[in-house]
């Protein structure tokens, strides 16, 4: 009997060893975040996270940002960060770039049960621009060229109605959804495309509560259907140890720390409740959607 329990326990230490291997290796372990809104309100969001993770992992752990979603992608695939928050568009983005050599972990689940949000258009709330009729000849800024509800979801929905090229007098790319929503508010844009979750959290709600701009100020005018709502992404190369110790902290997240999840997402203003485990056929149609948008650009 006590051999017996001396070999499972030498099973047991042998079996923890190896799951804990990786960490010889990944001292230190990155995470990107995309250029949603303002570097240092980035960061401040997400430091709850990063030390939750710190206490999870048990290594030391650092957000990388980038002025761009392309320079998230890009570091993702030349293995400067192990994993990044990617909207779906910029996801598929990385698993064309990387010949698929990436692995969707985790996505939101909102309050609703709902896993998804929108893209939205908005305008000023006293300019008169209240349907896609009215912006005819008009600014349309949109967001970033990877963003899915700043770009890639409204330019494929559009196309179907009226030809963006042509049907606007400009469609430049702000940057980030707060520089173009506060493009519209400061009428440098008649229109910008950003997103929401719902009526009451969303691009515009957050930065009326950071005080970026007054309530009443930018109206939605247009919705598109539901989006996937975008996933932590894994680069596929990484010892499948530490994609399942990710995986596993995020999807316990809820229950350990609340507070930095509602941090990271979007603070008082946040609807998600929790995690939800996904796979690479979830954003299969987003592959194809942006394969379709760069066959357009393309003509």
């Amino acid at each position: 009997m006590k051999l017996l329990a001396t070999t499972a326990l030498v099973a047991l230490t042998a079996t923890a060893a190896i799951a804990d291997g990786w960490k010889e290796d990944y001292q230190v372990v990155k995470f990107g975040i995309l250029s949603g809104e303002n570097e240092k309100d980035r960061i401040a969001r997400y430091q709850p996270f990063e030390a939750y993770l710190e206490k999870e992992l048990g290594v030391e752990v650092e957000i990388f940002t980038a002025g761009a979603y392309d320079g998230v992608i890009q570091a993702l695939a030349a293995d400067q960060i192990e994993f990044a928050f990617l909207g779906s568009s910029s996801y598929a983005a990385a698993y064309t770039a990387m010949d698929g050599a990436v692995e969707p972990l985790v996505s939101r689940l909102q309050n609703d049960g709902s896993t998804g949000y929108y893209s939205i258009i908005v305008t000023r709330c006293d300019s008169g621009l209240n349907d896609l009729a009215s912006l005819e000849g008009k600014v349309l800024a949109f967001a970033d060229p990877d963003s899915t509800s700043g770009y890639a979801v409204p330019y494929f929905n559009l196309a179907k109605e009226v030809d963006p090229k042509t049907y606007f007098s400009a469609i430049p790319f702000s940057g980030s959804h707060e520089a173009g929503v506060a493009g519209v508010v400061q009428g440098t844009f008649d229109a910008a495309a950003t997103y929401m979750t719902n009526e009451t959290s969303g691009i515009v709600q957050r930065m009326v509560d950071k005080g970026m701009i007054e309530d009443g100020e930018a109206c939605p005018i247009w919705q598109s259907p539901e989006i996937t709502s975008g996933p932590l992404t894994a680069r596929a190369n990484l010892p499948q140890e530490l994609i399942d110790a990710m995986r596993t902290a995020m999807l316990e997240l809820a229950d350990k720390d609340f507070a930095a999840l509602k941090e990271m997402s979007g603070g008082e203003t946040s609807t998600q409740k929790d995690w939800i485990a996904v796979d690479k056929d979830r954003y299969q149609w987003i592959v194809d959607m942006r394969d379709w948008l760069k066959k357009e650009r393309r003509s």
